[in-house]
């Protein structure tokens, strides 16, 4: 993919330097991304093969975190940091589900941006919105996300693989907080999180080569992802690594992904 396919974003894009969604993407199998993400996404495989894999594993929990929504009677999802669209998105899953659903993505990165406003071109149900998370007061305002979402109904918010992107000094448990007092009672809030509590050091050094991406990574421990939920009761199983969040009745065992997951309501 070159920057000319990527039309009225491509001055936006810095060349110079991996970006995790698209090194995500790469992970994923997926073609939006540029050789200056494949080289950083290829030395961190090198130190640890198993990345691909993790991954696919955070994805996983995704699609089963909103089959759950859906399950619970929740019909809009509000998806922060949704990255480029591949297989399995949350509207593929959620409207093979229910096509009544109604999806908000919002990203922050222009070529997650411009991939999905291509793909979803004439979805009725569907927007994209181009934000910073981190700016809750814009995206909460967002004529495209307030065309999707009826905030008088219970509402899924997604957080999956996108807090270990803030720093502590973004508080980013408070960012939850702020979207959190937005939604109505009955609504969930799914997170899922990078981190390197039971893994061996190396995980540490990928980490590390993260600090080289135009967004360096924060992984975090069990009680400081816990805490991004504040006092929102968590639905069994509570916080667990991802591959433990409910996992497909007769599914393998798997090894850990290194992500911490967790679904909450709001009472």
């Amino acid at each position: 993919m070159g920057p000319d396919e990527l039309g009225w974003v491509s001055g936006e894009i810095d060349l110079s330097r991996a970006n995790p969604a698209r090194m995500y993407d790469y992970f994923l199998g997926g073609t939006q991304n540029f050789p200056v993400d494949r080289e950083l996404a290829d030395q961190a495989i090198a130190l640890r093969p198993e990345l691909p894999r993790a991954a696919r594993l955070n994805r996983a929990f995704l699609g089963r975190a909103v089959r759950h929504a859906v399950g619970a009677g929740i019909r809009q999802f509000l998806d922060l940091g949704s990255g480029i669209p591949t297989e399995a998105n949350v509207h593929e899953v959620a409207h093979a589900a229910d096509r009544r659903c109604r999806i908000a993505y919002v990203d922050v990165e222009p070529v997650a941006v411009a991939h999905s406003h291509r793909l979803l071109t004439g979805h009725p149900r569907v927007s994209v919105t181009q934000a910073d998370l981190r700016d809750v007061t814009q995206v909460l305002a967002d004529a495209g996300v307030r065309a999707q979402l009826d905030f008088d109904q219970p509402i899924a918010l997604l957080l999956v693989a996108v807090l270990h992107f803030l720093p502590a000094e973004d508080d980013p448990a408070g960012v939850v907080r702020q979207y959190v007092s937005a939604l109505p009672p009955g609504s969930l809030v799914a997170i899922s999180h990078v981190t390197t509590d039971n893994l061996p050091s190396e995980w540490r050094t990928v980490a590390g080569l993260y600090q080289r991406s135009a967004t360096p990574i924060h992984p975090r421990t069990l009680a400081e992802v816990a805490a991004m939920f504040g006092d929102l009761p968590l639905i069994p199983p509570g916080l667990v690594d991802a591959v433990d969040w409910r996992p497909e009745p007769g599914a393998p065992p798997q090894s850990v992904s290194g992500f911490y997951a967790g679904v909450a309501t709001k009472p």
